[in-house]
């Protein structure tokens, strides 16, 4: 008897967080079977599973290598699963995005999540990595014609850096043409709004939705 569609992206998260790549492949290849959207499959099945496994990280039931394989498990799907997705579907096609762990920081798995999910989305991503020089951020967005500047971090210590990246922002008369976001644990709405970013996200799925909507796609 054909399987749900619930039932596969259940399937396909699940295999994800038990780091089972075998698993994920013959599971998207029948969820393709059957038809069904390949972006669900990705945001409802791959990344579902990819956010248990970093909140498994967060309470220490998992570590760094876990985190490692289930990214493993995710690309594995992700290269399956995100031919399908028709270029109608990648409305964000033409939107730019920077993106990076604010100097003084190297804990980039929150932001390798963003980055894979906003890449699913459509958007069009630079990647300046962990321990990014607060210039960068600038320098990059203004190289590549960026719509947005994206930033994380763990630490208490470097969340001022993201208030000296929208400052400069501010000085330079780029921030009505570069919209800002930020996440990471110690990160909240109230602090966002504080330092004149132009949003907040909790995770990497709302990352995407907040994308969008800074974007105009949305």
């Amino acid at each position: 008897m054909a399987k749900t569609k619930d039932e596969l992206l259940a399937k396909l998260a699940e295999a994800v967080l038990e780091m089972e790549e075998d698993d994920v492949v013959e599971v998207a290849n029948e969820y393709l079977e059957a038809g069904y959207e390949a972006y669900d499959g990705i945001m409802g099945g791959l990344v579902v599973g990819m956010n248990k496994a970093s909140d498994l990280y967060d309470e220490e039931e998992y570590f760094v290598t876990d985190l490692l394989l289930c990214s493993d498990a995710l690309y594995t799907g992700l290269d399956i699963l995100r031919p399908h997705i028709p270029e109608s579907e990648s409305q964000a096609e033409k939107k730019k995005a920077v993106i990076g762990v604010v100097e003084g920081d190297t804990h980039d798995i929150g932001k390798n999540l963003v980055r894979i999910m906003m890449e699913t989305a459509g958007f069009e991503m630079y990647d300046l990595g962990r321990d990014v020089p607060l210039n960068d951020f600038i320098d990059k967005a203004v190289e590549v014609d960026a719509d947005l500047i994206c930033m994380s971090t763990l630490m208490t210590t470097t969340m001022e850096g993201m208030r000296e990246v929208v400052k400069m922002l501010d000085e330079k008369g780029l921030h009505d043409r570069i919209k800002v976001m930020v996440g990471g644990s110690p990160i909240s709405p109230k602090f966002a709004k504080e330092i004149g970013a132009d949003g907040y996200s909790e995770n990497a799925s709302e990352a995407v939705k907040l994308a969008k909507t800074l974007t105009g796609i949305a």
